[in-house]
């Protein structure tokens, strides 16, 4: 008893350093950001030129406001991954896939998790016996429409509680449209790493499994967000207004454009709606389909699906979860926006 004891609060003060760590770390990086956001365009316009500073200027502003918001999702993300057992999901859904389906998805919106831990996650529920067509739809929804994400867009769009609901609401059709495909042409077969009641591997629980996955998640979606936030300035900057005037004065060519660039960019979900918010120029419905496409298909979410299910399954779920995302933001934004 005493041994177990010490192991709980060895593991407990391991899982306290690993969040210290995580919080001071993202506190340095705000404050790096800040003073370089202010210092960046001085020493910009002294060594280049105004657009440098510029780009600098949007580049830190995407990262100020983005980080917070990271870090608060991963910590929640990672305290769900580990403290949260898969049988409470298998018990709450409904035998039903097709009535599953959208129980899946509406979890989405009370249990956060970033895009990047939504894959083994779905995994893991269908290994426990959970219907893939409901895995799949927590798998597109959680990482959309969580707590985390609504509250980012809504500080990302101050005084647009339509983009809001729009994104709620685009998003979590998407996911459920994409379950009931599913049900109705989805094989086993495009699985085949998923062998049901197999009991494979689990990722670690507890505070280890807190710990490890906190230090995955903050890292792994900062630089995405870095990353993203850096495309999104040098867009901004570099592509000449003539060229955009091209896809801004079409609305089908916008949306297109940007669920492309969402595809490209990888921005994690806690921190892209500050990057569309960034893309001044373009309609409200193509910022709306970057954020509704982007959490459910990127370039590393593509390796991560392929990886876990196989290539076959990534190429044909990503592709259909493409244009039915792209279709949901055009209805839902022409209906709200």
């Amino acid at each position: 008893m005493e041994r177990l004891r010490r192991s709980a609060g060895d593991g407990a003060r391991t899982a306290f350093r690993a969040l210290v760590y995580a919080v001071v770390g993202g506190g340095a990086l705000i404050i790096v950001a800040t003073v370089g956001s202010v210092l960046g365009p001085m020493l910009a316009l002294d060594l280049a030129t105004p657009a440098a500073a510029a780009w600098w200027t949007v580049f830190t502003a995407v990262v100020v406001q983005g980080i917070p918001f990271l870090l608060l999702g991963t910590v929640v993300s990672a305290a769900i991954g580990a403290f949260v057992p898969e049988r409470v999901f298998r018990r709450v859904l409904p035998r039903n896939p097709a009535l599953a389906v959208p129980v899946a998805g509406a979890a989405g919106a009370v249990l956060p998790g970033c895009e990047c831990a939504s894959v083994p996650v779905a995994d893991s529920l269908m290994r426990r016996g959970v219907a893939p067509a409901a895995a799949l739809a927590f798998l597109l929804s959680a990482p959309a429409i969580n707590p985390v994400v609504l509250v980012a867009t809504s500080i990302a769009f101050p005084g647009q509680p339509a983009m809001v609901g729009a994104r709620l609401v685009a998003s979590l059709a998407t996911a459920v449209v994409m379950g009931w495909l599913w049900v109705r042409f989805g094989k086993e077969e495009w699985l085949p790493s998923v062998r049901r009641g197999s009991g494979g591997a689990v990722p670690a629980g507890g505070w280890r499994g807190f710990r490890d996955g906190l230090q995955h998640d903050f890292l792994h979606a900062g630089g995405f967000l870095v990353l993203g936030a850096a495309a999104a300035a040098t867009f901004n900057i570099l592509v000449p207004r003539s060229l955009l005037d091209v896809f801004t004065g079409s609305p089908w060519l916008s949306v297109l454009l940007l669920a492309v660039l969402a595809v490209v960019l990888c921005v994690c979900s806690e921190a892209d709606a500050f990057v569309a918010a960034s893309l001044t120029g373009f309609s409200p419905t193509a910022r709306l389909a970057f954020m509704v496409v982007g959490p459910m298909v990127d370039l590393k979410l593509i390796a991560l699906q392929a990886g876990t299910f196989g290539r076959a399954f990534a190429v044909r779920f990503s592709s259909v979860t493409w244009v039915v995302a792209v279709l949901s933001s055009v209805l839902v934004g022409g209906w709200l926006l």
